[in-house]
């Protein structure tokens, strides 16, 4: 998770979809966009491991445009060939 994190902050596209696992992964991600995000933060609210499947809970913060933002999710991996792979993620409120 904090290298994903890291990765968006660092706009490292590549790293994102490869760290993504292949039922989920999109074409394409566009991180620069009309208004690019400055990430300001991660807090790891919680992390799980059963077997080859994990879920981490947490929130980044980021400002786009000057306006700030939070995103609270609890995403979930799955372990294959010695990695860990993005799946996908809830949305949750609060944080």
């Amino acid at each position: 998770m904090r290298s994903r994190y890291s990765a968006y902050v660092l706009g490292l596209e590549d790293y994102l979809l490869a760290s993504w696992h292949a039922s989920t992964r999109p074409a394409t991600l566009d991180l620069q966009g009309d208004a690019p995000a400055k990430w300001l933060g991660l807090a790891i609210k919680a992390a799980s491991q059963q077997g080859d499947t994990g879920e981490v809970e947490f929130v980044a913060r980021y400002k786009v445009g000057g306006r700030a933002y939070r995103l609270h999710e609890r995403s979930r991996f799955v372990h294959e060939d010695g990695r860990w792979f993005y799946i996908d993620g809830d949305m949750l409120e609060g944080g």
